[in-house]
């Protein structure tokens, strides 16, 4: 997968509530699919599989199989990604237009 597809899938993956929602419930340690599906009980476990599914295409989740468990982990590296190709270019411009304008302010 190319790099922008790579990107444009996780900008898919994100662009939904309840995939950051899962992706929040995974940021502290990895978690079984019954305890997802526990944890969005408002959903079923199909609805989180499909989530999921979008998820592992984004490369924003690995499966690990551990026996007849599915275990869930975060992984951050492709928002780093996008963090560096696009956050943080943007953000030190933006400081440096705030800085130029607390200057007029002050002068």
């Amino acid at each position: 997968m190319s790099s922008e597809s790579q990107q444009d899938a996780v900008f898919k993956a994100l662009a939904n509530a309840r995939r950051r929602q899962m992706l929040d419930a995974m940021k502290d340690a990895p978690l079984t699919t019954g305890a997802l599906c526990e944890k969005f009980s408002d959903m079923d476990r199909c609805t989180v599989m499909q989530h999921l599914k979008v998820l592992e295409e984004a490369d924003l989740v690995i499966p690990r199989r551990e026996g007849r468990e599915r275990w869930n982990h975060l992984n951050a590296l492709p928002i780093k990604a996008i963090h560096d190709r696009w956050i943080s270019q943007y953000a030190g411009h933006a400081m440096n237009v705030l800085s130029a304008l607390q200057g007029e302010a002050e002068a």
